[in-house]
């Protein structure tokens, strides 16, 4: 009987001996794949970084500033009208001439949009007095996608006056009459640009090319309201510089 005994006893020991080196097996296996998994994600971390890196050595864009007084072209892109216009509306007109820097470095090129904002509305009133609006610019969008902010006010194209430099660009003089609006009237009951106030003289615009009109009276036979038809040519000048890279494409 001791025979057989010992045979199941011998069996017995030569399982648990399969069984612990099944155990040290995938012991081993595992620790494999553990470094295996520890080497991809070193490897796919220095993959990342690389480029990030690359980028870090990539030079700063160097920027151009475009001097206060630059006025620039545009043309507008929808009706401005006083009956239905709100303080605070937004616009947009078309630059019509490219704009430069100061050394001549193409900044805001043709075709940009130019943002303007409603700021204050007066109906034409019963005794004659026309309606007015006052708009300032807050933004050039380029087409590539690139945004600026700018401060801007509405001017005249035609008695705008200044230095006109190799490109055509024209930099007004100093002035500190910049208060200049929309006003209703007319050749046409569309709209001028210029100073109600005082009876100052304006500037008849239609779509695209202005002429001079006489004095605005504070009084006239009837009032009339502002409407400035699409594609109507004006100016915007700089009341302070702004500053972008050399254009580029998208």
């Amino acid at each position: 009987m001791l025979k057989p005994r010992i045979t199941k006893l011998s069996q017995r020991l030569i399982k648990t001996g399969e069984f612990f080196e099944k155990q040290k097996m995938n012991y081993l296996q595992s620790i494999g794949v553990r470094r295996f998994a520890i080497m991809l994600t070193l490897l796919l971390t220095v993959g990342t970084l690389v480029p990030v890196l690359g980028q870090t050595k990539k030079k700063k864009p160097v920027y151009y500033s475009v001097p206060v007084n630059t006025v620039m072209r545009v043309r507008l892109d929808s009706e401005l009208d006083s009956e239905t216009a709100r303080i605070g509306d937004s616009f947009s007109a078309t630059l019509v001439d490219p704009v430069y820097s100061k050394g001549g470095v193409l900044v805001v090129p043709q075709a940009s949009s130019v943002v303007g904002h409603v700021t204050n509305v007066q109906r034409a009133q019963k005794n004659g007095k026309p309606a007015t609006l006052d708009v300032v610019f807050t933004a050039v969008k380029l087409p590539n996608g690139v945004r600026r902010a700018i401060n801007g006010s509405l001017t005249d194209l035609e008695s705008s006056t200044g230095n006109s430099d190799n490109e055509g660009q024209i930099t007004a003089h100093k002035t500190s009459k910049r208060k200049v609006k929309f006003i209703g009237g007319g050749a046409a009951g569309g709209a001028v640009i210029g100073a109600i106030a005082g009876g100052g003289k304006g500037l008849a615009i239609g779509a695209g090319v202005g002429a001079i009109t006489g004095a605005i009276t504070g009084r006239v036979k009837k009032g009339h309201e502002v409407k400035v038809k699409s594609g109507t040519e004006f100016g915007v000048i700089l009341n302070q510089s702004f500053a972008l890279p050399k254009y580029r494409a998208g």
